[in-house]
């Protein structure tokens, strides 16, 4: 039986793509009664017939994201603008929460830089970045400066365009990939944040080898792949490191005493503002409710 990569999933159908081959599949029945939905980068058995195919079987997965909804990813390039719209930190931490929850590799691509005309912060920021432990590369679309950088993260791995709507994601896909012509759209000023004119989750194959896929933008992200309030720490890489070295098991670094993690913000090796962020989307996580 062959086995192909889900790279298109819309309208109820699933193309597969085999080498030179690509087939417009249904799922079988099957997976619905087990509650398994078949996912953009999944490793897939199928059988055709006629001129559609059926997806058979789903192989394991190494890793999922369910918003945006793909598998099997090897690093999410987290893209945020570095002006219209402004840097979000916040958003960036919660996005990086979310890729540490599913075991992604995250790179922080900061876009945009034309439009910064202070160098001073834009230093700040990739100061900022970098200090966290990431991979930082800055580009401009219109200048094709740092697309190099890009493309040397890309090649050999199925990585995964993320970041808020407006920061430019399909406009670099484009300087990356002239053959593209993905759909762009103007940043609406009134709203500081773009139109969503990415619809549905689709990988693109490169010629270097490996894919990426252009995903739908977004400006939240809930913690449902967050387990429990004392795995939070551990998805922040400051934090992680300083794993057994609090008073307390299941310490939650907020108000207990000899907290590893509260005396490294007090001497400035975790920065004030992660750790903050870290507190927010605690609360966040703790009025959670059960969905029914």
């Amino acid at each position: 039986m062959p086995q192909g990569r889900i790279v298109k999933a819309l309208a109820g159908y699933y193309y597969v793509q085999d080498g030179d081959a690509y087939w417009q599949c249904r799922a079988r029945g099957v997976f619905r009664k087990r509650g398994i939905t078949p996912l953009v980068g999944d490793e897939v058995m199928y059988e055709v017939s006629g001129s559609e195919g059926t997806v058979t079987e789903i192989l394991p997965r190494t890793s999922e994201l369910v918003r945006p909804p793909i598998a099997n990813i090897d690093q999410a390039i987290l893209v945020f603008s570095l002006a219209e719209p402004a840097f979000n930190p916040q958003l960036l931490d919660k996005f990086l929460v979310h890729t540490e929850a599913a075991g992604v590799e995250a790179v922080i691509c900061l876009t945009k830089a034309d439009l910064l005309d202070d160098g001073d912060k834009l230093a700040e920021i990739r100061r900022r970045c970098e200090q966290m432990g990431y991979p930082v590369v800055v580009t401009s679309s219109k200048g094709q400066s740092g697309l190099a950088e890009i493309r040397a993260h890309l090649a050999g791995k199925l990585s995964v365009f993320a970041g808020q709507s407006g920061v430019g994601k399909s406009s670099l896909l484009n300087a990356l990939f002239s053959e593209l012509q993905l759909e762009t759209a103007p940043i609406s000023h009134k709203l500081g944040r773009g139109k969503h004119t990415t619809r549905h989750v689709e990988l693109i194959y490169l010629p270097e080898g490996g894919w990426v896929a252009d995903t739908p933008g977004f400006s939240s992200l809930d913690f449902h792949s967050v387990g429990d309030i004392t795995e939070l720490g551990l998805y922040f890489r400051e934090m992680r490191e300083r794993l057994g070295e609090c008073k307390f098991r299941g310490c939650l670094h907020v108000n207990e005493p000899n907290c590893a993690v509260r005396q490294a913000v007090d001497v400035g090796e975790i920065q004030a503002s992660r750790y903050e962020h870290y507190l927010q989307f605690l609360q966040e996580i703790k009025e959670r409710k059960p969905r029914y």
